[in-house]
């Protein structure tokens, strides 16, 4: 897999919950680290997602926004 984003992080899919259209993928990345993403529900069958199986969250954002109370 070659990309141009630098932040790929490899864990463990914990989480597929599909609604209609969209899925929430959770994505272990270990050391008590979770990343969760929304994805078409297309897109997890074409990727094989499933619990338990390796898979990469890959970020790649010209913008980072932080908001604080």
């Amino acid at each position: 897999m070659k990309l141009s984003a630098r932040n790929k992080m490899p864990g463990t899919v914990t989480a597929i919950d599909r609604g209609a259209v969209n899925a929430t993928v959770q994505i272990d990345l270990g050391g008590g680290t979770t990343v969760t993403a929304m994805i078409t529900n297309a897109s997890v069958e074409e990727l094989g997602l499933e619990v338990g199986k390796t898979a990469y969250a890959i970020v790649k954002a010209s913008d980072v926004i932080v908001g604080s109370d």
